[in-house]
């Protein structure tokens, strides 16, 4: 399958909630207008690094994020997507991307790999499996 083809076992979702469930741990609400998917179990960091990425607080972000930067810029490459999955009961990510040629880095974190989409404003897919669906009287309620 090549990086821009529509993969209908995937839904783009975006970031709703972020949150720490203690003190370190944190979760994320994805979701679209029909569909959710709560990941929990990163840690707080990622998840305070998520939170600030879309508050639009993108001037210092860590070294790691910085290093995905600077190899994109050095290679004239464009992160493009992220895909969420499930690999052996731990969420896993896919990372796309586009340039002089076409890569998919395979099996990352799920967590960074939310924190480098929320980052670069790109979309987040979700394998349509792990999603619950929105019912009809939790979206009259938002």
């Amino acid at each position: 399958m090549k990086i821009d083809e529509i993969d209908t076992d995937y839904e783009t979702v975006k970031v709703d909630q972020i949150g720490i469930t203690d003190s370190q741990t944190g979760a994320v609400l994805l979701k679209d207008e029909k569909v959710e998917f709560v990941m929990s179990g990163f840690s707080s960091e990622v998840a305070r690094i998520i939170s600030d990425f879309v508050e639009g607080k993108r001037d210092d972000p860590p070294t790691i994020y910085r290093l995905v930067e600077q190899i994109c810029e050095e290679n004239e490459l464009l992160l493009v997507k992220v895909k969420i999955y499930e690999s052996g009961g731990i969420f896993r990510a896919n990372l796309y991307f586009t340039g002089k040629k076409d890569m998919v880095f395979r099996n990352f974190r799920a967590s960074d790999a939310i924190a480098l989409a929320t980052y670069y404003n790109i979309p987040i897919l979700v394998r349509k499996s792990m999603l619950r669906k929105i019912e009809k009287s939790e979206i009259e309620k938002n």
